[in-house]
């Protein structure tokens, strides 16, 4: 059986008494995941106020996202690493999602993390990761348009959840969003106006230092966030 190459993002939740644990994670579990068998890319990452996109941050809850070389060495990971031991002692609720990237534009710490995929776009539920290295010069026009877009995004249809994420306050961004199909994110994208004013200024302004596109299939879901699965009743996946 050829290996699927899978990238894992989970959402963690500390409670409020072992905060400074969090903290400490962020420093003592990039060692881990280095030597961690089978990962060939990671982040450890923090994300905004109330798991939004946000420059105030939500101390309780971070992410980690990895790149697996199949699903046998993520579930090792999270089964049996000093990482999952931790969020186990520490109490940390987690959510995961796993993924198959389809579509992969751009780098990340100058590399290509997810390949070069360019697969068919499968009907049915698709994710979608945006990240960017803001230049600084150009900070005050990324945030002042932030909520705007955030705000179009909820409401736009086929949207079911998204996370903001980052590996640095202000400047290092992520937006991991779920939508129920492609032509969701399409609709999304390309029809609001709105949007594709802030995306002309953002290539016309050159606000991005560094950025990348992705776009995946779901293979699984598990676990819960502020006590629920955020993609309930949207997803029909068996592990």
């Amino acid at each position: 059986m050829l290996k699927q190459l899978i990238v894992s993002l989970t959402i963690l939740r500390y409670p409020k008494q072992n905060i400074w644990k969090a903290l400490l994670a962020m420093a003592l579990h990039r060692r881990y995941m280095a030597q961690q068998a089978g990962c060939t890319f990671y982040k450890l990452m923090g994300s905004g106020k109330n798991g939004t996109f946000d420059t105030k941050p939500d101390w309780q809850q971070w992410a980690v996202l990895a790149v697996w070389d199949d699903r046998d060495s993520f579930d090792a990971f999270y089964r049996d690493s000093e990482v999952a031991k931790w969020w186990d002692k520490y109490q940390v609720e987690k959510w995961t999602i796993l993924l198959s990237p389809l579509q992969s534009h751009g780098k990340w710490d100058g590399k290509e993390p997810f390949g070069k995929p360019n697969a068919t776009i499968p009907a049915g539920p698709v994710a979608v990761l945006t990240r960017a290295t803001i230049r600084f010069t150009r900070l005050k026009y990324f945030w002042a348009n932030v909520a705007g877009v955030a705000n179009l995004m909820a409401a736009a249809h086929g949207f079911i959840a998204s996370f903001g994420i980052g590996e640095a306050p202000l400047y290092r961004q992520a937006t991991f969003s779920v939508w129920e199909s492609l032509d969701d994110v399409k609709a999304f994208a390309y029809g609001s106006q709105e949007h594709a004013a802030v995306i002309k200024k953002t290539r016309d302004e050159k606000w991005y230092a560094e950025e990348l596109f992705a776009r995946f299939s779901i293979i699984d879901a598990f676990g819960t966030l502020n006590g629920a699965d955020p993609l309930k009743d949207h997803l029909n996946l068996k592990a």
